[in-house]
């Protein structure tokens, strides 16, 4: 991995970058029923959401993003869990964080997709993912 630069998102109707579509991992088949119940009810219901399996961790983001809307649902994932999104507005963005977490959902990491990123692999950005959140758990 080179060095990537971190830029804090506004509340804009900015769009981000790469497609309209969510990549999703780790979560069993009834948590992605339930992760779809809710982005029904905070209204994301054209979002493109794909669901990454263990034989997904050497793939690049940018081709598991492209994935057709439902591939890989209703297969139970131990991947680390996570919820990558893309081509959304910086505001839907802030109100899906701030929903996500008024639910009785499982916690995942967040990323969005960047042209930078796109071209890791999966297993690359979830364990970045995972040392991101252990270095922000010890600065508390």
């Amino acid at each position: 991995m080179g060095e990537g630069t971190f830029k804090k998102v506004g509340k804009s109707a900015k769009t981000l970058y790469g497609p309209r579509a969510a990549l999703v991992c780790g979560f069993s088949a009834t948590e992605q029923k339930a992760l779809m119940a809710f982005l029904k009810r905070i209204q994301l219901t054209d979002l493109c959401v794909s669901f990454a399996t263990e034989s997904d961790s050497g793939a690049l983001l940018k081709d598991l993003i492209a994935r057709p809307d439902r591939s890989g649902q209703d297969v139970d994932s131990g991947l680390e869990r996570a919820i990558i999104l893309s081509g959304i507005t910086e505001e839907e963005l802030h109100k899906t964080l701030s929903a996500y977490r008024k639910n009785d959902l499982p916690v995942p990491l967040w990323a969005t997709l960047t042209p930078y990123s796109e071209s890791w692999r999966l297993s690359a950005l979830l364990e970045e993912l995972r040392k991101e959140r252990i270095a922000m758990k010890k600065k508390k």
